[in-house]
C-alpha cells in the first residue's frame, strides 16, 4: 500500500491505493506553494485470481466453516466477467466481493453491472465495501441494489465510514428504499444506529462482522453484545442472517 502526501497546498490530503502504484508529478513552485499532480496506476501485474484461489484453498481446508467470496475488478469489464464465471463455477466460491476503494470505481456506475449480472444468474450475494467516499457512499450502494431487486446486497461498515455519523441518515434512506439492501456491524461506533436499523427494517437487515484484520474481533464482536437486543435478535445478527443469506 502506497501512501502520498502533497503540502502546503493540498494540506492534508492522503492518497492511499493498495495493489496499484501512485505517481506524483510535481507542478512547480509559487509563492512558497506547491502543487503536485497525483494518478493511480495499476501495475501490470495486478491480479486477482490467485488471490481468489487462496480463498477457495482456505475454504476447503475447512469445510462447512468458512464461505468464501471472490473478488473482481469491474474496471476490467469481460475479463472480470471470465474471472467471477470461474471462482463461482469451478473455484466453488459463494459470492461477490466489490472494492470500489482499492479498484477504484463508483459503485453506482454502468461499468459494475455486468459483475453484477453474474452474480445474479448464480444467485449469490454481492458484499460492497461502503462507505468510502465519492466512491461507495449509502445512497450510491442503495442506486446499485435499485437496479437489482433481486440480488442481495450487503453494505460493510454500517454503509458509512463518516464519524460524524451524518453518512447514517444516507444509509437509511437506502435500507428504506431497497429491501434486498443489509449492512454489517463493523466499525459502527454507535450502538443506537444499529438498534436503530433492528428496529427500523427487521433484525434479518443487519449482519455481525469483525473486518479482521483492519479492525479488532474482539471489539467488533461487543457491538452486537451491548446494543439493546433480544436473544433471538442477537443470534440473527451474529450469525442467523448470514447463515440464511448464504
Amino acid at each position: 500500500q502506497l501512501a502520498v502526501q502533497v503540502t502546503p497546498l493540498l494540506i492534508g490530503a492522503l492518497v492511499t491505493m493498495a495493489g496499484g502504484a501512485v505517481v506524483a508529478l510535481a507542478l512547480g513552485a509559487a509563492r512558497r506553494r506547491q502543487a503536485a499532480l497525483a494518478e493511480y496506476c495499476q501495475m501490470r501485474g495486478y491480479r486477482l485470481e490467485p488471490a481468489n484461489e487462496a480463498v477457495t484453498e482456505a475454504m476447503r481446508a475447512h469445510p462447512g466453516r468458512l464461505a468464501g467470496f471472490a473478488r473482481v475488478d469491474p474496471n476490467l469489464g469481460e475479463a472480470a466477467c471470465a474471472e467471477l464465471e470461474r471462482a463461482l463455477g469451478e473455484l466453488g466460491l459463494r459470492g461477490l466481493f466489490l472494492h470500489p476503494w482499492e479498484e477504484t470505481f463508483r459503485i453506482s456506475a454502468p461499468l459494475v453491472d455486468p459483475v453484477v449480472e453474474v452474480a445474479r444468474a448464480h444467485g449469490v450475494p454481492v458484499i460492497v465495501a461502503a462507505g468510502y467516499p465519492w466512491l461507495s457512499e449509502g445512497l450510491q450502494v442503495g442506486e446499485l441494489a435499485r437496479r437489482f431487486p433481486d440480488v442481495a446486497f450487503v453494505a460493510t461498515n454500517g454503509g458509512q465510514i463518516n464519524v460524524s455519523g451524518l453518512g447514517q441518515t444516507d444509509v437509511e434512506l437506502a435500507l428504506a428504499a431497497n429491501p434486498n439492501l443489509s449492512v454489517q456491524t463493523a466499525g459502527v461506533y454507535r450502538e443506537d444506529f444499529l438498534e436503530h436499523v433492528v428496529a427500523r427494517f427487521g433484525a434479518g437487515r443487519l449482519l455481525y462482522a469483525s473486518a479482521y484484520p483492519l479492525l479488532e474481533p474482539r471489539l467488533e464482536i461487543l457491538r452486537a453484545r451491548w446494543a439493546h437486543f433480544d436473544e433471538a435478535t442477537r443470534a440473527s445478527v451474529l450469525g442467523g442472517n448470514a447463515s440464511v443469506l448464504l
